[in-house]
């Protein structure tokens, strides 16, 4: 098969020195990972130790009405337990336990720190270890924080990841695992093309239940397919596994890249390669042509939001014929985005971290003919005349993989599209 994949461009940015700002910053909370979590893993639920703030947020972002049964909650720290005249440790335990009565469908229990628990200084971790003592082996009990206050929107699912590393069973076989959430659909296609190529045992992180085979061993390799999962890869290290680099599945070129990495890991043909991925690739290819004319010349501006702003960046670049003014992303870990910084063509300025009027003074005078940034910045850049993409929506949006290229290029190319036939509705 020919290869068709773009050159590597004759300098790339992974020595390219790096802004490093720490002022004011734009961020969502991490609670919002709980909304495709409790989706992913289906024998789960997720309580969330908050205030009615963290409840609404919660039930606006899932859209979930009151009388629905979804697999998350919030247990109320009220004016009582944050003044400390309530034991907020037996107040939880009268909740779970009620919780697990009327859900006996749980087979694992999330305890989720906030804002508010943290500022209180509950300890959710020795929550934790007497709910599983009280509950196991039926229940597991994890904990973990989601708490806003210093950390970006997909954080949470690292942090819950994370959580479950350690309590993973040992195993000495020769496994791949797959790390990061993935739609349903998504992930059925990846394990597809994986079985096709001949790669396997495959076992996946988080698994869809308590039941599946995930285990790690000195004998593990994981893959991740989530730029944002820097936690999990320590700590799947600390367990003995070792990371296969990889540039992340989102294009036609990252996810030859990706299945390449791991091909050449467990010594697949270059020819077998070439057979099952030639009609997928050439699929994306068109997919991604078609959906990226409008892209195609213009420039974008990314604004740090959900660390997945590296390998997106990659993609605009090289697929959809766009050039980065600037790529902010609130943490570059060079283990996990260095494959993609050598394919991203030199020139943007990279920045880690954020002082958001700093960095609106610099998108500003670039004028960029799109910002990729958070909610919070979105409208008012809209109402400078900026064309904007919200960064939520790629996280909540199925992009990885062949089958999504070109429905990622069209993500991008809606605001511009919009722009245009409202310039044309206007004259």
């Amino acid at each position: 098969m020919t290869n068709q994949m773009p050159p590597p461009p004759s300098l790339g940015c992974r020595s390219q020195p790096i802004l490093k700002q720490r002022g004011q910053r734009e961020v969502f909370c991490g609670l919002t990972g709980i909304i495709w979590l409790h989706r992913k893993i289906q024998d789960a639920f997720f309580l969330v130790v908050g205030s009615r703030t963290c409840a609404h947020l919660l039930q606006s972002a899932a859209g979930v009405m009151i009388f629905a049964e979804p697999r998350f909650g919030t247990a109320i720290l009220e004016e009582s337990d944050l003044a400390g005249l309530n034991d907020a440790h037996a107040e939880l335990d009268r909740t779970v336990a009620e919780l697990l009565e009327r859900r006996p469908d749980i087979r694992q229990l999330f305890l989720v720190g906030s804002c508010p628990s943290e500022v209180i200084k509950l300890d959710l971790s020795r929550a934790a270890e007497r709910m599983t003592q009280a509950y196991a082996p039926k229940v597991r009990v994890l904990e973990y924080s989601g708490s806003g206050i210093e950390t970006t929107f997909t954080q949470g699912e690292d942090a819950c990841l994370a959580a479950m590393v350690p309590v993973l069973p040992e195993t000495d076989a020769q496994e791949l695992m797959v790390v990061g959430a993935l739609p349903d659909v998504v992930e059925d296609q990846m394990l597809g093309l994986l079985s096709d190529l001949g790669i396997g045992p495959v076992r996946v992180l988080p698994a869809r239940n308590i039941d599946s085979d995930t285990a790690v061993g000195p004998n593990t390799v994981f893959a991740l397919t989530q730029p944002f999962l820097g936690d999990t890869h320590a700590a799947l290290e600390r367990r003995g596994a070792r990371h296969i680099a990889a540039p992340f599945p989102f294009g036609e070129e990252g996810t030859t890249a990706w299945l390449r990495a791991l091909a050449r890991e467990f010594g697949v043909s270059d020819e077998t390669f070439d057979a099952v991925t030639e009609a997928p690739r050439r699929r994306a290819r068109q997919a991604v042509a078609q959906a990226a004319e409008p892209l195609s010349g213009n420039s974008v501006f990314f604004f740090p939001d959900s660390q997945l702003e590296i390998p997106l960046a990659r993609f605009l670049t090289r697929e959809c014929g766009m050039s980065a003014i600037e790529v902010g992303s609130p943490y570059i870990h060079d283990g996990i985005h260095g494959p993609d910084l050598e394919l991203l063509p030199a020139g943007p300025q990279l920045s880690e971290g954020q002082d958001v009027d700093l960095q609106l003074d610099r998108c500003r005078e670039a004028s960029p003919d799109l910002t990729v940034c958070g909610l919070g910045l979105a409208n008012p850049l809209e109402a400078e005349g900026l064309s904007t993409k919200w960064a939520i929506e790629l996280v909540f949006t199925p992009v990885h993989f062949y089958e999504q290229a070109g429905d990622l290029a069209s993500l991008f190319a809606r605001p511009l599209r919009r722009k245009s036939i409202l310039g044309v509705a206007a004259e």
